[in-house]
């Protein structure tokens, strides 16, 4: 009976506790190295993430009226550099008509509710070339004798990014031709006189 008790005293003596905490110990360890090497191979994803930018944008706009004038503009814009718009609408009463960046996309009201000229500069209304104008102010536009107009506009200050992108606001062609601000009329300044708003669509990103 007492010899029983030694062994069982020894089993319990025996250091096998300091052995089974070694070797847990070297679980947990091998353990937590992988975790490190999961965490840089989540780098590789980050750098695939940025080469996806491109420098090219573009945007759209199809215009529509009461009437039966209709039409597309396309926008692109090289990095920051000037943004190139190609313009053709239909529809038409051969001759000038003024072509304009509106200020809001909102078509709830027609092209009434376009608002007035893109204009964050806060200037008077002039040509495409001149130093005062309205960043929309984009002249005319040229319908032949098929009621069709087609044009090519590069202008410097209507980008597709930043804090004056025109990318949600509208394109208005109107009924009469703009005077560039230069006619002389109480409304030169303000729309260049170029009549009633036949036409709109609002601008809208669109794949490269």
């Amino acid at each position: 009976m007492a010899a029983a008790h030694t062994i069982l005293s020894f089993s319990h003596a025996n250091p096998i506790s300091p052995i089974s905490s070694s070797s847990f110990r070297g679980v947990s360890l091998s353990l937590h190295r992988p975790k490190s090497v999961s965490f840089s191979a989540r780098a590789p994803s980050s750098k695939k993430a940025l080469t996806v930018v491109s420098a090219a944008k573009k945007a759209v706009a199809v215009l529509k009226g009461t009437s039966n004038v209709e039409g597309v503009v396309t926008l692109i814009q090289e990095d920051s550099g000037p943004t190139t718009v190609n313009v053709c609408i239909k529809g038409l009463a051969p001759g000038p008509h003024g072509f304009h960046l509106h200020e809001f996309g909102d078509t709830t009201n027609g092209c009434i509710s376009t608002g007035p000229h893109f204009n964050p500069n806060k200037m008077t209304h002039g040509a495409p070339g001149d130093e005062i104008r309205h960043a929309g102010d984009l002249g005319n536009i040229i319908a032949n004798a098929d009621g069709v107009a087609e044009t090519t506009i590069v202008d410097n200050q209507i980008p597709l990014t930043g804090p004056n992108s025109v990318v949600g606001r509208a394109f208005v062609v109107h009924e009469l031709k703009d005077d560039l601000g230069k006619g002389g009329h109480e409304l030169s300044l303000t729309t260049g006189n170029a009549g009633g708003r036949l036409a709109c669509g609002v601008v809208g990103l669109t794949p490269v």
